[in-house]
């Protein structure tokens, strides 16, 4: 249903630091960019576009909630750590969800714009 997804990031080098070290455990890695744009994602076919924001600096807003589906538990947990090692904020340790659904197994990182980052194994 998703084609793709852009999110504008304060940030752009901290952004790119953050997605390309969470992602790469889930087979995604930074494509095409320069100093105003980045595009991650599959070897490719990148799918998650992060702008440079002009303007308003360090104003956020409600912020994005946006899941990456992984293709196992292990991927999962190495999403969370890599994540946090590059500066994420913990927001759900990487564990069964299982008032999502019996198998959902996931975990959840505050980016450096505060949109809310899962990787899951539904």
């Amino acid at each position: 249903m998703v084609d793709h997804i852009g999110l504008n990031v304060q940030d752009l080098a901290a952004s790119i630091r953050f997605y390309e070290a969470a992602l790469a455990p889930l087979g995604h890695e930074l494509g095409s960019h320069d100093d105003t744009y980045a595009g991650l994602g599959p070897k490719g076919a990148p799918a998650l576009w992060l702008y440079a924001a002009r303007g308003a600096q360090g104003v956020q807003g409600p912020g994005m909630h946006i899941a990456f589906r992984a293709p196992d538990h292990q991927a999962v947990d190495a999403f969370y750590q890599a994540g946090l090692k590059a500066g994420a904020k913990d927001n759900g340790g990487p564990g069964p969800r299982p008032d999502y659904s019996p198998t959902y197994y996931a975990a959840f990182l505050i980016d450096p714009d505060g949109n809310n980052v899962e990787a899951v194994c539904p």
